[in-house]
């Protein structure tokens, strides 16, 4: 039914905000907890690294304990995949 999905799209938009609110949370922690900062540029380079962590090297149990950057990897090969088997 039409109120039911837009029910579940609009839950899947608050998970997304509560995603994102935690993860410049985050963020915040670490610039905080490695300070003080010398310069501007020091700041960036570990905001840098925490992306990188972020994406490359966190394990998401909802996603097998890979990567996002892996997930992601395994999603396009599979889309590729189908649309060739098509």
């Amino acid at each position: 039914d039409r109120h039911a999905q837009g029910e579940s799209i609009q839950l899947g938009a608050t998970d997304r905000t509560d995603r994102a609110v935690r993860l410049i949370h985050d963020k915040a922690e670490v610039i905080h907890r490695r300070g003080p900062w010398r310069s501007l540029e020091a700041v960036e380079f570990a905001t840098l690294e925490w992306v990188d962590w972020f994406n490359h090297r966190r394990l998401l149990e909802p996603i097998a304990n890979i990567p996002p950057a892996e997930a992601e990897a395994l999603y396009c090969a599979a889309q590729e995949d189908l649309l060739l088997a098509a």
